[in-house]
This record gives C-alpha cells, sequence and structure tokens, in this order.
C-alpha cells in the first residue's frame, strides 16, 4: 500500500475520529478495571505539518488549524484542541498527535496499549516514539490479522479500526474483525471509521457490520462536508461506534455539527444501526 497518513494528518475526518476516540478513552476509564486499548493501523503516531506531505495536500489548514484558531470550541472537542497545545509545548500548532500519541498519553496505571503498523518506515518511527512507554507494545504487522491474538484476559477492551481503504476489502476486513473481537469479548468496545463517498457504500458497509455483530448495538456518526454527488471524492467520513457508552450519541452528533459547521453542504447525523 501506498498509503501516507501525513498527506491527510490533522485534516476534518482525524477531528472527528480523535475527538471521539478521547471521549470514549475518559468514558471507559471510569472505574477501576483495566483497559486495553488494541490499535489496528496507528501510523507514526506524531506528524509534522510542516512537512512535505503535509504542505502539499494543505488538509491541516481547514482542519486542525482552523479548530486550534477558534476562540471558543465546542466543548466535546476540547479534549482535543488541549492535547494539540500539548504536542506543540502550548506555541505554534506545528506538531498533530495521532492515535497513538493520544492513546498513549492518556493510560492510566494498570492500562495496555497494543498498536499494530504494518508500513515498516512508519514502525520505525512510531517504535522511536513509543520506546519510553513500558504499557505500549509496537506491532509491525498486519492490524486485522493480530489484533484479536493481542487481547488479554480480564480487561476491558477498546478496538481502534482505522484503515487506509486503499483496498476494497478493508470493508469486509473490519467486518470480520469486529465479529472476531466480539466472540472473544461481546462487552468490547470497537470504533471503525471509514470514508464517506456515497451513500450505497455506507449502506451495504453497515449491514455486513450488523450481521459481523449479531445483536451488539451499533452507532453511525456522519460528518458529510459536502453533498454525497461524486463517490471518487471523500466527501465526508464516517464512524460506526459498536457497544457505545452511555450518551455517546449526544457526543458523536456534536462532534460531527461542530466539524462541519463551516462547510458549504455540510451536514451531520448519527443514527442507531439495526
Amino acid at each position: 500500500m501506498n498509503y501516507r497518513h501525513a498527506f491527510h494528518a490533522g485534516n476534518f475526518a482525524d477531528l472527528v475520529k480523535h475527538a471521539a476516540l478521547l471521549w470514549l478513552l475518559a468514558q471507559m476509564q471510569r472505574g477501576g478495571a483495566p483497559l486495553q486499548v488494541i490499535d489496528t493501523h496507528g501510523g507514526s503516531g506524531l506528524y509534522d505539518l510542516r512537512g512535505t506531505e503535509a504542505r502539499r495536500s494543505g488538509e491541516a489548514e481547514a482542519g486542525v488549524m482552523r479548530l486550534m484558531a477558534q476562540a471558543e470550541p465546542a466543548a466535546e472537542m476540547t479534549p482535543l484542541v488541549q492535547a494539540v497545545a500539548e504536542a506543540n509545548s502550548g506555541g505554534e500548532t506545528w506538531l498533530y498527535p495521532g492515535s497513538p500519541w493520544l492513546i498513549a498519553r492518556a493510560l492510566r496505571p494498570g492500562d495496555r496499549y497494543d498498536v499494530f503498523e504494518m508500513q515498516p518506515d512508519e514502525h520505525g518511527q512510531l517504535s522511536d516514539l513509543m520506546a519510553e512507554r513500558k504499557a505500549v507494545a509496537t506491532h509491525c504487522a498486519d492490524g486485522f490479522a493480530g489484533a484479536v491474538g493481542q487481547m488479554a484476559r480480564g480487561a476491558r477492551h477498546l478496538v481502534l479500526v482505522d484503515p487506509p481503504f486503499e483496498r476494497a476489502d478493508d470493508y469486509g476486513r473490519s467486518c470480520d474483525l469486529a465479529a472476531g473481537v466480539l466472540d472473544q469479548d461481546p462487552a468490547a468496545t470497537l470504533l471503525i471509521w471509514a470514508p464517506l463517498k456515497d451513500l450505497h457504500t455506507l449502506d451495504v458497509f453497515v449491514r455486513d457490520l450488523e450481521d459481523a455483530c449479531d445483536l451488539a448495538p451499533i452507532l453511525i456518526a456522519e460528518a458529510r462536508m459536502r453533498p454525497l454527488e461524486d463517490p471518487m471524492k471523500m466527501n465526508g467520513c464516517a464512524l460506526a461506534l459498536i457497544n457505545p457508552p452511555d450518551g455517546a450519541q449526544a457526543v458523536l452528533q456534536a462532534i460531527c455539527a461542530a466539524v462541519v459547521a463551516e462547510a458549504v453542504g455540510g451536514k451531520a447525523q448519527v443514527w442507531p444501526a439495526g
């Protein structure tokens, strides 16, 4: 695969995904049970927005740069704003923290984080970034294939599934992984990110996910940046949240609404599958 997240770091989709992730982490860390987070596609973990890839795409300008410039961001976006500011030591925003940085920062004593990245160069950067984090294990391997095997007994599980969707079977493999995780731990929570190009692709994915997850509750969150008129473009993004914590629907609605607020033709909606 040729996908490099550095081209897209800090874009609107990252804001949706990472704001939701931080809220989930906070909710699932309530109480004393250890939490194991498994991340199937971690990337390098921290991105230089001044780098060639980020500057070439310019996507961060309409994403994290706009968010950080807001005088009063939505309350649901505040934890992400604080995390980005911390990654930049309170100064100018030129680094964007990916999911590994955000998750590792949030771990409590007793929590564990297993993160996969199959691109050797990206994994090398990730491994260096996490080198001093004793509760973090990085795996240079296919997260779809390896995630279930890393699930620890006795822990609560949060599984982040964030493939590049360069391959058509990423949808099917996401569904298969969800089934495998729930077979090991029916109470596990999964957050699956997907691009939103056209309604047909989303509908097929949701139906397949319902079949894979049997009776587990699923919320679908959509952040549409423009009408779904050109299936060749990423017109928005979607999150599938399996076994959502209480209050998730309202929070996801607020996150999606905040991200699409200035988009012409933007739309935010969250709905239960099934």
